[in-house]
């Protein structure tokens, strides 16, 4: 005790002064080893959650506002949610379905109320259930499965087999009638996921479906900002241009995949070119930015632009109605379908209505070039 006085009587005012610096320096660290020690708790089963995916590190723009805060009112509310019950959040990739669907889960988990949570993958639900079928456990599986509170799933599009659709609409079923909330993802609006079986695809239709678009310019500044405060954490001295984050953000716009990419590439190359060009990053991000190849047109594509200019919804466009207000965008989109993409009349027909009969196509036919 009295060299620990004496200590304090001979040590300099900076020296004084940096030691709340350096004990606030040990707690950060003690907490950091702490919960690494203690990982954040999972769902009760299915596929690992990334620690990174969370409301906190999301970016919000225009293009996934309305997803985001419905995705933020089902982690927070749980039952009293289930009036977006299915919610179904589609997109093309690389626009932050999975992102959003792990911060469900991960915002659900670590609420007060404790939910039992499943998140998992379209292709694990496959092999779970067909490895439980394998090993004789289908019903100790379907038992644990009717005793959760929220189901989150992602990649819905690979949802295969009759036996295991089958089983997914059994537990879909019950899980909405028992007032338990759904969250499915998707590369497109359940109406366009041919591939599942009719019951599932009306029962996922009759939630909310809500698309996430490309981000705008902000969108991707932002992004690129994140992930550049993010890799200072490791490299206190690493620093780009702003400039240069503009160059790419105003570049670079089909998703934000594209961006990461970018930015990690960037990132590789300043450790041996300190100072980048914007005609260097062009050079290095040619595959990336102003890519030449354009970008191919799909079916659905084609549905939503005419879907918005015909003030109709795609839901309508691609329904046996034949009413004149619907035919006749139904039919422009046939002949887009068939103009833009590899697909026949028929096909394209098919696709875009059940019902349409080839008379429907003969308009089409006779407009063409």
């Amino acid at each position: 005790m009295v060299q620990a006085n004496h200590s304090d009587t001979a040590t300099p005012a900076t020296s004084r002064r940096s030691a709340p610096q350096t004990l606030a320096h040990h707690a950060a660290a003690t907490v950091g080893n702490l919960q690494k020690m203690q990982p954040v708790a999972g769902p009760l089963f299915g596929s690992p959650l990334d620690s990174r995916y969370t409301f906190e590190s999301f970016v919000e723009g225009s293009s996934n506002r309305v997803a985001l805060a419905a995705a933020k009112t089902i982690a927070e509310a749980g039952a009293g949610a289930v009036r977006f019950n299915p919610l179904f959040i589609h997109s093309t990739v690389g626009l932050g379905k999975t992102h959003l669907l792990q911060a469900i889960a991960t915002a659900a988990i670590q609420s007060a109320r404790a939910p039992r949570v499943v998140y998992l993958t379209a292709e694990y639900f496959m092999w779970r259930f067909a490895t439980a079928i394998r090993d004789n456990d289908a019903l100790s599986l379907k038992e644990t499965l009717r005793n959760i509170d929220l189901l989150v799933i992602d990649d819905m599009q690979f949802l295969q087999g009759k036996s295991i659709q089958h089983e997914f609409c059994h537990l879909l079923n019950m899980l909405l009638d028992s007032a338990k909330q759904v969250v499915v993802a998707a590369d497109r609006a359940p109406w366009e996921l041919e591939s599942l079986d009719p019951r599932v695809r009306s029962r996922l239709q009759g939630g909310v479906a809500i698309e996430m678009e490309g981000p705008d310019y902000e969108m991707r500044l932002e992004i690129l900002k994140r992930r550049l405060e993010v890799a200072r954490l490791d490299d206190s001295s690493l620093d780009i241009p702003a400039n240069i984050l503009s160059h790419v953000a105003r570049n670079i716009t089909a998703s934000g995949r594209e961006l990461e990419g970018a930015f990690n590439q960037l990132l590789f190359r300043l450790s041996f070119e300190p100072q980048l060009s914007i005609e260097r990053v062009d050079e290095l991000l040619g595959h990336l930015v102003n890519a030449g190849e354009p970008r191919r047109v799909r079916i659905e594509d084609i549905q939503r632009v005419v879907a918005k200019h015909y003030n109709v919804s795609r839901q309508e466009l691609v329904s046996n109605r034949r009413t004149r207000v619907i035919v006749k965008p139904r039919q422009i989109a046939m002949y887009l379908a068939k103009t833009l993409t590899p697909r026949s009349f028929r096909k394209s027909a098919a696709v875009l209505a059940d019902a349409i009969t080839p008379r429907f196509c003969m308009p089409c036919a006779r407009s063409r070039i």
